[in-house]
């Protein structure tokens, strides 16, 4: 089973949870606003939203910052606005999601099935065709 999201700070969403999600394919997106190569992947992440959002995925940003400055939760709200990310995102100053979902690179990327199942996960930018086609296998299964 997938780790639960937590945070005190969520933006464009209400708190959302793994087990609220179930039903859903869910993509948990680990990025910081100052990595070049997170910054890289939005456009891909916006373009999945709007094309799947209705069919029933999730994408849930996870920012977990690598430096000092890009804890300020202004900050993180300013670069979401700046960066057109319209799903939700969940601050995690102190990496709990990071170390509960073993991330160890930004960007990383997880994609959780219905039943709430790990079933793939790629570091880095690239693999958007191979991503997308996961996606849509696993919007595809039955729930």
């Amino acid at each position: 089973m997938a780790p639960e999201l937590t945070g005190r700070h969520w933006l464009n969403s209400a708190p959302l949870t793994i087990n609220g999600l179930r039903g859903r394919v869910v993509l948990v997106e680990f990025w910081t606003y100052g990595c070049i190569n997170c910054r890289n992947i939005v456009p891909q992440l916006r373009a999945w939203h709007e094309k799947y959002e209705r069919s029933g995925l999730t994408i849930v940003g996870v920012h977990s910052p690598e430096f000092f400055w890009e804890k300020p939760l202004d900050k993180v709200k300013t670069a979401t606005e700046n960066l057109g990310i319209k799903f939700p995102v969940v601050q995690d100053n102190d990496f709990d999601n990071w170390n509960r979902y073993g991330v160890r690179a930004w960007p990383t990327i997880v994609l959780i099935d219905k039943r709430g199942t790990i079933r793939y996960r790629h570091i880095g930018e690239g693999a958007y065709e191979k991503t997308e086609s996961v996606i849509r296998r696993l919007i595809a299964e039955a729930s």
